[in-house]
């Protein structure tokens, strides 16, 4: 069987060092009957959007099964379980809290403390409510303050049994994917559009901030960024200069913002009608301190520049892939953690998800992925890299405890360290499931022989 290791001397294997699985809401949830229609809900329900036709209505039947699977987490010896919350099943269209579906949340927090977990909440996981996004959705400024009304009920609702609040997940996600690009839902397309739902996006959670903040001071409270190393296809500078503006674009347009309360300097290449419009004190409502801030690592993305002086994706080449078909890059990970962290003063660091969609099989009740074992060996000791060279990284989150509703891709990938068989809804702990708990049990073998 193959392991995950860490050389004897990592601060990763030190008791005070965070290991955790994490999920979403709309991923593993199902039970569509019990909360409001969200903007994903809409878009499966349009032909063409989802590679399998699928949707979220039925998933992991997570509400269903969340005893079992709290058993399942607790059996993998993590520190934490990583959850989002579903915004459309705990407040109503009038404001007012949905009383039973904040009660699953209040449910299933009270089961994970039981089981001496600590509880990573993010709010904000992609799932829009569809009467929201009716009105606008994130190109409408009212959206931020409805989040914060929604954020401050949750905070009532759950309290300091929250260790870490997370206001956003992946703001990329939901801004270029969502609102430029059209490939996730609400399948929005413009420049301008996703620059004003980004703007939007980072307003909502330095509101939402303010209500945590008072709500829950004993808790932490941070935002999810996720990040893809930005490599230049040659060495010649129109390339290096392509593969800066895309890291601006992309990555540092999420970061600047929150860290030095101004956007990078790439806003400049875009028009008066593409930028977004920042009103006076939006920038400190956004920069305010946050007590963390968590990282999403997949893969590198190589660029190339093109006639328009702006940059081109270039795809990978005889290297080895993920089934998302991304590259398998774990310097490239140590990489930005250094280079983040040489370029900024950044709050601890949580690695919030990393992970690895493979063509994995169920095989007389066995999934032997090894592939997947290999991935999450390599960029642990990617992060520990990161660790020797300064970077302050509290804890690492396997994406995803289990298989689930891969948004534009339907059910088609994998990403679990445990597999779901979607008819039978059986759960069953795949190899790099075993190795990841092998590798976070073994730390206490470590305290209960002495060694430090």
């Amino acid at each position: 069987m193959h392991k995950i290791t860490l050389p004897a001397n990592s601060l990763m294997l030190s008791k005070d060092f965070v290991y955790g699985v994490a999920t979403s809401s709309f991923q593993i949830e199902g039970d569509r009957k019990g909360r409001l229609d969200c903007i994903w809900d809409t878009f499966c329900s349009q032909p063409g959007t989802i590679e399998d036709g699928s949707n979220g209505d039925i998933a992991c039947k997570h509400v269903e099964y969340y005893l079992q699977d709290v058993e399942l987490i607790s059996s993998l010896g993590v520190d934490a379980y990583r959850l989002s919350i579903s915004w459309p099943r705990v407040m109503n269209e009038d404001g007012s809290v949905n009383e039973l579906g904040m009660r699953f949340y209040i449910n299933l927090v009270d089961v994970l403390l039981q089981r001496k977990m600590k509880v990573f909440v993010t709010l904000y996981h992609w799932d829009l409510p569809q009467h929201l996004e009716d009105k606008g959705g994130w190109l409408n400024r009212d959206t931020a303050y409805a989040f914060q009304r929604y954020a401050a009920a949750v905070a009532n609702a759950l309290g300091d049994k929250v260790h870490a609040y997370a206001t956003l997940n992946e703001p990329f996600c939901s801004a270029y994917l969502g609102y430029e690009t059209g490939i996730h839902a609400p399948g929005k397309t413009g420049v301008g559009n996703g620059r004003k739902a980004a703007h939007h996006l980072l307003l909502a959670h330095g509101l939402a901030l303010q209500e945590l903040r008072q709500l829950c001071p004993n808790s932490q409270h941070g935002i999810v960024l996720n990040f893809s190393t930005c490599h230049a296809n040659t060495d010649t500078e129109q390339d290096k200069q392509a593969a800066k503006w895309a890291d601006e674009y992309h990555n540092q347009w999420y970061l600047k913002p929150l860290m030095d309360a101004c956007y990078p300097s790439v806003i400049e290449k875009l028009s008066n009608e593409e930028r977004p419009d920042i009103l006076e004190g939006d920038m400190e409502i956004i920069s305010q301190p946050i007590d963390y801030l968590g990282i999403n690592f997949y893969t590198r993305t190589v660029y190339e520049a093109n006639e328009k002086n702006w940059f081109n994706v270039v795809p990978p080449v005889d290297t080895p892939l993920t089934a998302m078909g991304w590259e398998i890059t774990p310097d490239a990970f140590t990489e930005l953690l250094v280079d983040l962290h040489n370029e900024y003063t950044l709050p601890p660091i949580y690695i919030t998800e990393n992970g690895a969609a493979m063509n994995d099989e169920l095989i007389d009740g066995e999934v032997k992925d090894d592939d997947r074992t290999e991935y999450f060996h390599t960029h642990l000791n990617a992060v520990n890299e990161a660790i020797e060279q300064g970077v302050d990284i509290k804890g690492y989150f396997a994406w995803s405890l289990m298989d689930n509703f891969e948004w534009a891709l339907g059910y088609s990938k994998r990403f679990g360290i445990v597999h779901v068989d979607y008819e039978t809804q059986k759960r069953t702990i795949k190899q790099s499931g075993n190795a990841y708990a092998e590798l976070v049990k073994s730390r206490i073998n470590r305290y209960i022989s002495g060694i430090k």
